[in-house]
């Protein structure tokens, strides 16, 4: 059951990041706020806003300067970013404004890490500010330590592992592709060190893990800076259920084809079905997609792929036409309602962290095939610290071959490791569910931040600072 309270607790506007990897975990904190009695805005881009539609959840239009079709429009991203701030900073004081004479002041900015001008904009205002991370703790932890000098760049191959407090060791290929190869994506690294410059003037910082996942990384953070675990921020229906119909995040920005997906499992045996899926963002190359798909084709297996628009015409005609009895090829689906299917028996990720939160708070054994950015970290832990599922391994072209694809399918599916892997794909998946659940570490750390927000707003605090009195 879904909780209600009498008494109203605050109001926080959530600033997501204007993507489908950013806007669905904060989206989701926002209704898990909601549904504690907070009132809580989702401020997004003109571009995105008519995507989301939530219930309990007060949408507001604000701008990034593209208004028509956001990031595609600009030049670059530091073109992107820099209007964002601009533009973000002037329609975000003015959602602010919308409220301040109101019975529902805003007194709490939560805003994507991403996105550290809007800290500036709550301080203005003399209201909190919290940041949100949309990525792991481990990673946290790498970057926190390359902006204040603690680690330099480019890492070298010599001189690995990699030692970071409360991680394992690193080794080459588990390290995010920025720091081997820093100059190739400037504008992607100055982006992610700009998150913690101003961190220490932040009231919460907010990271989308769970302790029994990642309290070690957390516990080697906590000497930098204290953030709060309050994940997985997966839909409620998938973890506690106390949130009623929350059974997805209510934002997409494509379609979903989730009828056709759902007919076709509907035919399949328990597990054995191979779920594949790179996210919203990574483009696989041409030969990449044809290994992957001759691998599937091998393999034997059922397979779910969703293959973007965009990269259908990378899909070789020949295999997905012989492939077809075997498999379904969608544009996309609904990922959360697939992965939960009791047919599917294996996932193929790219490892972007939202997707390894699903396959875990799902119980989902894991194919990681890593493409860059953080996702190669991930993977490392997907294998060989979670034990969840095995890395497909790259040749020293950077593809995955076809056999080596076999061969990882083959154990996730029905190898010697294989029930171990479910066993503890299970047990990570009920971790997830305690962790999230009423009394659970994540649970706690929410349920706080509410409750000093209720404090301040009984005490006046929200008006008196929205009014500029001390």
């Amino acid at each position: 059951m879904e909780n209600h309270h009498n008494e109203y607790r605050g109001h926080v506007v959530v600033l997501p990041y204007p993507s489908q990897g950013h806007i669905n975990p904060l989206l989701q904190f926002a209704k898990r706020l909601a549904s504690k009695g907070v009132k809580a805005t989702l401020a997004t881009t003109s571009y995105t806003v008519n995507s989301i539609c939530v219930p309990n959840v007060g949408i507001e239009p604000i701008s990034d300067g593209f208004d028509q079709a956001g990031f595609a429009q600009a030049a670059d991203e530091d073109t992107f970013l820099q209007s964002f701030k601009t533009n973000g900073s002037r329609t975000v004081s003015q959602v602010l404004d919308k409220y301040q004479n109101s019975d529902f002041p805003v007194n709490c900015v939560v805003y994507d890490s991403f996105l550290p001008w809007a800290l500036d904009v709550a301080k203005k205002r003399r209201i909190y500010g919290a940041s949100f991370f949309t990525n792991s703790a481990t990673v946290c932890s790498i970057f926190y330590r390359i902006h204040h000098g603690l680690l330099s760049l480019p890492c070298k191959l010599e001189d690995m592992p990699l030692l970071v407090p409360g991680l394992p060791p690193l080794n080459f290929p588990d390290l995010p592709t920025f720091l081997k190869k820093p100059d190739r994506y400037p504008a992607y690294l100055k982006m992610k060190l700009n998150q913690y410059p101003d961190l220490d003037k932040a009231d919460w910082v907010f990271i989308n893990t769970f302790e029994a996942l990642e309290g070690q990384a957390a516990n080697g953070l906590s000497k930098l800076f204290s953030g709060k675990l309050i994940g997985p921020m997966v839909p409620s229906a998938y973890l506690d259920g106390q949130i009623t119909g929350d059974r997805g995040y209510g934002a997409s920005l494509w379609k979903p084809l989730g009828q056709e997906c759902t007919k076709w499992l509907e035919a399949k045996p328990p597990k054995s079905v191979v779920y594949v899926s790179f996210g919203s963002m990574v483009s696989l190359t041409e030969k990449q997609i044809e290994e992957l798909a001759m691998g599937l084709k091998e393999s034997g297996v059922h397979f779910l792929w969703v293959v973007r628009e965009s990269e259908r015409c990378k899909l070789p005609k020949e295999i997905s036409d012989s492939a077809k009895e075997k498999g379904l090829f969608v544009t996309w689906c609904n990922q959360l309602e697939a992965l939960a299917h009791e047919a599917i028996g294996c996932f193929v990720t790219h490892c972007g962290w939202n997707s390894i939160l699903e396959g875990l708070s799902l119980g989902v054994p894991m194919v990681a095939v890593p493409q860059w950015a953080d996702q190669l970290t991930n993977a490392k832990f997907v294998e060989e610290i979670w034990e969840v599922g095995v890395r497909a391994k790259e040749d020293e072209q950077g593809v995955v071959r076809k056999e080596e694809f076999v061969g990882c399918l083959n154990e996730v599916m029905e190898g010697e490791r294989s029930q171990e892997i479910r066993k503890n794909s299970s047990k990570w998946k009920e971790l997830a569910k305690k962790e999230f659940s009423e009394g659970g570490s994540s649970d706690k750390n929410i349920t706080g931040f509410v409750e000093h927000l209720r404090l301040a707003n009984k005490k006046g605090e929200a008006k008196q600072f929205l009014n500029g009195a001390d």
